[in-house]
């Protein structure tokens, strides 16, 4: 029979979670935290971000990291992408999922040889290796929260 303390299945950042670090066994408090919508598709706390660090397959796109980039221990992460008119997302392919939801204007997504037109809420998965890109071809921004595993391989750029 194991004698080891089993730590209980919790959603509460709050929890007690074991960490490892130079061969010792650590218990770090991880505390809940909330980021305040400024407007405009903006939150208290979170910068802006070119949506990639080069390249030139990608066009007026910014991203904003609401969650993943301050250390949570959440195994995804939710970003917060915005394609201004005529901009574009690379078009990529990779072994993990995305699920994109739209929150501003509306646009289109490229997911294999399909074009899926997306308005506010809805909802799309994307499978992994599936090549897809965003696309705003309207006059007004299109925004989308997309949430992915906060392991994940890079992408492969097909374009």
């Amino acid at each position: 029979m194991s004698t080891k303390k089993k730590i209980p299945i919790s959603c509460d950042w709050k929890r007690t979670v074991p960490q490892v670090h130079k061969g010792k066994k650590t218990y770090t408090k991880h505390k809940s935290k909330l980021y305040k919508h400024k407007g405009n598709f903006k939150w208290q706390g979170i910068k802006i971000e070119k949506y990639k660090s080069g390249g030139r397959n990608w066009s007026n796109i910014l991203r904003q990291t609401l969650i993943g980039n301050k250390k949570e221990t959440a195994k995804f992460h939710v970003r917060y992408f915005e394609i201004e008119p005529g901009g574009y997302s690379s078009f990529e392919m990779h072994k993990h999922e995305h699920v994109v939801i739209c929150v501003r204007g509306k646009g289109n997504a490229l997911v294999g040889e399909k074009t899926y037109d997306m308005n506010f809420m809805d909802t799309l998965y994307v499978a992994s290796h599936m090549a897809h890109q965003l696309r705003n071809p309207f006059d007004t921004p299109f925004g989308f929260l997309c949430i992915v595993n906060a392991k994940r391989d890079r992408p492969k750029i097909l374009k």
